[in-house]
């Protein structure tokens, strides 16, 4: 089958270090270091100059696929350090010009992928014996600051000029919801008064009071700056399980080709109706019985299915937000054999102690989360050839709804539902709570019950009566039915059902993460299209050129 040609100005996420523009990547046994030296001149759109080390989406995807790098290509990484490359500057945060001619929509998404990004810095210090130091080495504002929060640890140099703020207060008519509210109050446990007073300081606060108001960690004279980040780092790798002489796995470009109908790659295919406003993404199973042993798995490297499929599926979800913005509906769907899947969670299960499964796993779960976050509309359908199968049947449980192919006189052909024991624990959103307990709640019975199911395939009628799927149509209804559920949901507010949607899917109970994409959801996407922000007078517009922002006072 041959394709039209790819839509003009896509946006990729894919990149690789001797690529890099704007970090440099260096390492020193245990530890890595992470340099920032951002290009001016190198936006990922024109019109605007990256200065004072200011980024835009291209420096964060640079990021990104460098703390991939360590993940997996250096197993004897045990700590890093995210530094600047530049005197007296460690990063002033997001370019303002960027932000002042940006879309809304642009501007959103750009700051849900810096928060997911900052999150798996937290993630990798939680789950991957990695630890993070930020040393900053000169004035650290609004992004580059939340940067730094992200971190495990602040040292800051005290040269009687460096500080740490968030200025977007004062400054821009916005507020720091990329993180650096919720990280200052639940993370580094700021008092309110003196957040407050730090959050509306537009020079900051310097080493000492930073200290003592716990915004950071630690600081250090110019002279002794160097050495006190290298003797901490050094502390902290002291303390991973990082193996030391493990070789590492290289992560080779994905194989991915774009065009008009879609996205396409070994293990997903995503297919659009821009009329429908609809993709439809397609996750395969493994065509054979994947490695089991750990040194088969090793030796498979980037090229074993569920890293493979990790990677594919979460380039996927990134591609369609950035550039379908219209395509609201995401159908998700399977294919293969469950049985192949089944053997796959069974080895991560077995091996999962092994670094390279570790971070194979972590991977999996960052992906997953980001479909809890992602202002889409998900439908799953289970028909035909589906394999909703251990960590596959995860989609279906990050669904908001789904519908399962029900053949009362043919049960034998159904598609199965299987659960794995990776489907109890393995990948919790970022409420901190795995999926289908969430569903039930928590709830003992419906739990207990769907764990006597594991390795059970569940045809329509048990995966109905187990709570797994919404709604089991016949061949019959189900044409029919699945066509009003989708037209429907195309005909709605997409405002309207982003709210709902991100109340749904976390339910009680908030954690660090949920503040962090609530606030962005909420918060900070209603102050990003209010005047006082972005009006022809609004502090954003008017920033850098030398007239005063004009707000109406009204408190609403």
């Amino acid at each position: 089958m041959t394709y039209p040609e790819a839509p003009p100005q896509t946006i990729t996420y894919d990149t690789h270090p001797a690529a890099y523009k704007h970090w440099r990547l260096s390492f020193d046994g245990q530890v890595a270091t992470l340099h920032l030296d951002i290009s001016e001149d190198g936006g990922i759109k024109p019109g605007y100059k990256l200065k004072l080390n200011s980024y835009d989406l291209g420096v964060d995807i640079e990021l990104y696929d460098a703390l991939q790098r360590i993940r997996f290509e250096h197993p004897e990484v045990r700590s890093v350090v995210v530094t600047s490359g530049r005197d007296r500057i460690f990063c002033s945060g997001a370019n303002i010009f960027m932000l002042g001619l940006s879309t809304h929509a642009w501007k959103v998404n750009f700051c849900k992928f810096t928060n997911e990004t900052r999150n798996g810095i937290e993630d990798s210090s939680r789950h991957s014996g990695l630890k993070f130091i930020a040393a900053c080495n000169g004035t650290t504002a609004g992004g580059g600051y939340e940067l730094a929060l992200a971190c495990d640890e602040i040292i800051l140099v005290d040269d009687r000029s460096s500080a740490v703020s968030l200025p977007e207060v004062p400054l821009l008519g916005v507020l720091p919801g990329t993180g650096g509210l919720t990280r200052v109050t639940d993370k580094r446990h700021v008092r309110r008064d003196h957040a407050d007073i730090f959050c509306t300081l537009t020079e900051g606060v310097r080493a000492q009071r930073a200290k003592e108001w716990r915004l950071i960690d630690d600081y250090a004279k110019p002279q002794a700056f160097a050495e006190k980040v290298k003797q901490r780092a050094e502390q902290l790798a002291a303390q991973s399980d990082r193996p030391a002489d493990a070789a590492g796995v290289a992560l080779p470009a994905l194989k991915r080709r774009i065009d008009a109908a879609g996205y396409h790659y070994e293990t997903v295919d995503v297919l659009i109706d821009r009329k429908a406003r609809r993709a439809t993404l397609t996750v395969a199973a493994p065509a054979s019985a994947a490695a089991d042993s750990i040194d088969g798995i090793v030796a498979a490297g980037a090229a074993w299915w569920p890293l493979l499929m990790a990677r594919e599926l979460d380039d996927a979800i990134l591609m369609l937000r950035t550039n379908d913005l219209e395509i609201g509906t995401w159908v998700l769907k399977t294919r293969g054999d469950a049985a192949h899947v089944l053997a796959a969670d069974a080895a991560m299960n077995r091996h999962r102690q092994h670094w390279f499964v570790r971070e194979t796993i972590g991977m999996l779960r960052r992906t997953l989360a980001r479909l809890d976050v992602t202002s889409r509309t998900m439908i799953a359908l289970a028909e035909g050839d589906s394999c909703f199968a251990g960590t596959l049947a995860e989609l279906l449980l990050a669904a908001d709804r789904s519908y399962m192919l029900s053949l009362p006189d043919d049960e034998k052909s159904e598609a199965g539902i299987t659960l794995s024991e990776m489907n109890f624990g393995s990948y919790p959103m970022v409420n901190g709570q795995y999926r289908i307990a969430a569903r039930f709640y928590g709830e003992e019975s419906p739990l207990a019950a769907a764990r006597s199911a594991i390795g059970k395939p569940q045809g329509a009628a048990a995966a109905r009566e187990l709570g797994l799927v919404t709604a089991t149509p016949d061949e019959l209804d189900w044409a029919d039915e699945i066509r009003i559920v989708l037209e429907e949901r195309a005909s709605l507010s997409p405002d309207a059902l982003t709210a709902m949607e991100a109340n749904l899917r976390f339910g009680p109970g908030e954690t660090m993460e949920t503040r962090v994409f609530g606030r962005l959801s909420a918060w900070q996407n209603w102050i990003f299209i209010r005047p006082n922000a972005v009006g022809e007078t609004g502090a954003l517009k008017v920033f850098g050129s030398g007239n005063k922002a004009k707000f109406n006072w009204e408190r609403v």
